[in-house]
């Protein structure tokens, strides 16, 4: 794969953190920086993992198992890197993506149990190398999430009925990880209001965009 020349750039946190809006904020602000984004999401991006998505997040019928779950993640994450990420970077635009593989350590790893391993097996088989260039960590409190959540009306996926305690593994393996590639993850405390969040997305844009210009 020749080196690719756009920004792949991920957002994860717990649900209720303000990803989804935060997402559509950056890609606001890259089009008034004259920068070429492409917004898409995990799992999900394409025909086939939208629909695989559904079959992950329903509350209806049969629920997979854990390893299935998983399988399943990456198969659409398979789809997604082919059809959509790969081709937008090599063509120097920015990717924003709603979550990626650290997700599925967070969520099947930590908060359902499998081992890390398993998932470095297929994380491997499916991209091997290749990692976000940059991860937005949304940082809040799994009462908070839910709290907001609740808010905002509608029915629940499968993995926002977990409750506190599951969020709570899901969030100190995303720490973990955090901490163990610092250069990559950039925290976003998402306990404020939007203006702060915002402020801080555009104070970490700003150090991008001058790295991304410089060559960096």
């Amino acid at each position: 794969m020749p080196a690719r020349s756009g920004r792949f750039i991920t957002l994860e946190g717990i649900d209720g953190a303000g990803k989804t809006t935060a997402a559509s904020y950056l890609a606001e602000r890259l089009g008034e920086e004259g920068v070429e984004v492409v917004a898409t999401r995990e799992p999900g991006g394409t025909p086939l993992a939208e629909s695989i998505r559904s079959l992950l997040k329903g509350t209806e019928g049969e629920g997979p198992t854990t390893d299935t779950e998983t399988l399943l993640m990456f198969a659409a994450r398979a789809q997604h890197l082919e059809q959509v990420i790969r081709p937008a970077l090599q063509a120097g635009q920015w990717v924003l993506c709603d979550r990626f593989t650290d997700a599925t350590y967070a969520y099947q790893g930590g908060g359902r149990g499998l081992s890390a391993e398993r998932i470095r097996v297929l994380e491997h088989w499916v991209h091997g190398g290749f990692q976000p260039d940059r991860t937005l960590l949304f940082e809040l409190s799994p009462r908070e999430g839910l709290r907001r959540r609740a808010g905002e009306g509608g029915q629940s996926d499968r993995f926002e009925e977990e409750g506190t305690d599951f969020l709570r593994r899901v969030q100190a393996t995303y720490r973990q990880r955090a901490e163990a590639e610092p250069e990559r993850f950039q925290p976003i405390d998402a306990g404020g209001s939007w203006s702060e969040v915002a402020g801080a997305l555009d104070a970490w844009l700003a150090r991008e965009l001058a790295q991304w210009r410089a060559g960096a």
